[in-house]
């Protein structure tokens, strides 16, 4: 048990901490927002054109958890400065003990509160996220299946919204293609730490010898800012071809063209979907994510980033992951940018990521 001169040691340093930081955090501003966007919503026909009011209601979810967090991160430091001063006058170890229990919980609210101060407006879309097996056939279909499931959890346990987009099934098992749409405060800011190369090391389930096997995935991740976007669209500058959705087959067989596949000419960037049966819906799924992606590509210009989108980045395979997912000989999960390490795979793969992207943001999201 720690001694009370190095809790007092601890507990001060983290109030100083926590008082520059609430300089900057200006939550009366954001109760101001707040107030106005209540009013705005309460007005007679507010909600004639729902459209209209999403990023209305998508800034207010935004606001709400930033003065939810910021009246949480004050009780906290209120418990703090209380325990602090039971402490002064009692050195006894229950009283220690929950001084230390309250200065780990300050420490916990601060971080989250200061991982959010990363974000800038555009962090603040929806995600679209892709996910492309390498080559391997079954065993990366496999895989890029596994990445699914766990990003669904990440999702789940955040409680954001999950639709999918476009769905494409394996041969055998797992998934060729799948593109997610997944809705909550700060999804693309959060998500844009995975997108990259992931790499799965283990005992393959389909080898009969008991092999040990390497299998590669692509993450790509872009905002989802709506059809109502800024970006100028041509229809000259589209070609849509129109096809039968893959499936199963037998008397489930897709007997209607249904699926859409865009491609925008000037910059080559590609997008299907065949998860729905209308054709109509098809396209404006295609065009939310081609807009997602050109979207994309303006952000980056914007913000001078030398990043490339999928069709020209580097081969899905060895050298090129941004995490490899260890499975045996041991267990390790180890993202190869920031050094970040975890040894629960279990875990890590039921949706606990946040590690991850919390090391990726400090470290500059380079």
């Amino acid at each position: 048990m720690l001694q009370y001169s190095e809790l007092r040691t601890q507990g001060t340093e983290l109030s100083s901490k926590f008082e520059e930081f609430w300089r900057r955090l200006d939550l009366d501003q954001s109760r101001h927002r707040l107030a106005e966007i209540e009013a705005e919503l309460s007005k007679e026909g507010a909600w004639d054109n729902p459209e209209r009011m999403t990023p209305i209601l998508r800034e207010k979810s935004v606001l709400t958890a930033k003065v939810t967090g910021g009246e949480k991160l004050l009780a906290a430091k209120a418990d703090l400065d209380e325990w602090m001063s039971l402490a002064k006058d009692d050195n006894s170890p229950e009283i220690l003990d929950a001084l230390a229990e309250q200065i780990v919980s300050l420490g916990s609210e601060l971080a989250d509160a200061e991982l959010a101060a990363f974000f800038g407006p555009e962090d603040n879309a929806d995600a679209i996220l892709e996910i492309h097996p390498g080559a391997g056939g079954t065993e990366a279909q496999d895989w890029a299946e596994m990445l699914l499931r766990m990003y669904r959890r990440w999702a789940e346990r955040k409680q954001f919204g999950i639709k999918v987009l476009d769905f494409l099934p394996g041969d055998e098992a797992g998934v060729k293609s799948v593109t997610l749409q997944i809705s909550g405060p700060y999804a693309y800011g959060l998500l844009d730490a995975e997108k990259g190369i992931h790499r799965l090391i283990r005992i393959s389930p389909f080898d009969s010898s008991g092999r040990r096997h390497t299998s590669f995935a692509s993450v790509d991740v872009y905002p989802d800012a709506g059809l109502d976007i800024d970006i100028d669209v041509k229809e000259e500058d589209l070609r849509v071809d129109v096809f039968r959705a893959s499936g199963p087959g037998g008397q489930h067989v897709n007997k209607t063209s249904s699926a859409i596949r865009i491609t925008h000419l000037p910059t080559g960037i590609v997008v299907q979907c065949q998860n729905e049966k209308s054709q109509h819906r098809n396209r404006e799924s295609a065009m939310k994510v081609l807009k997602a992606r050109l979207y994309d590509l303006e952000l980056k210009k914007i913000q001078a980033e030398k990043q490339e989108n999928y069709d020209s980045k580097n081969a899905i395979g060895f050298g090129s992951q941004i995490r490899t997912y260890t499975m045996q000989p041991y267990q390790l999960v180890k993202d190869h940018r920031t050094g970040v390490e975890v040894g629960d795979v279990g875990a890590v793969m039921d949706g606990e990521l946040d590690k991850f992207i919390r090391g990726y943001l400090l470290a500059g999201r380079q």
